[in-house]
């Protein structure tokens, strides 16, 4: 039996202008930054995780490779208040960050939860 899984359809986060950008877009619909260590294994399990579950509806899900873009990982921290974390999600809702989870407490079904949004 073949499983099917959904399309993650992420953006990817490689400029820290795009901070604006989320911040604006989250005002209509939440926006979801995945920051990723590609040299971390239970990072590669968290973003694997996410890429077998169905994406919360009208959401939008940014990529950042932290390795490659340290800084932007650091404005995000700086922008959103949070503690740098990886593997870390954060949901930006209304232009802040309402949520962050880490490790293996990520999951698409609580970002579904936290956004408001049905899975």
């Amino acid at each position: 039996m073949h499983r099917i899984f959904a399309c993650m359809n992420w953006i990817s986060l490689t400029e820290d202008n795009q901070l604006e950008q989320i911040k604006e877009e989250s005002k209509k619909q939440p926006v979801v930054i995945f920051k990723h260590s590609t040299r971390c294994s239970i990072s590669s399990m968290a973003k694997n995780r996410l890429e077998r579950e169905t994406p919360a509806e009208n959401v939008s899900f940014y990529y950042l490779d932290l390795i490659r873009y340290r800084a932007i990982s650091n404005k995000i921290a700086e922008e959103f208040h949070v503690h740098h974390e990886s593997p870390q999600i954060l949901l930006i809702k209304n232009g802040e960050c309402t949520y962050d989870e880490s490790h293996n407490g990520i999951s698409m079904e609580e970002i579904s939860s936290q956004a408001g949004v049905p899975m």
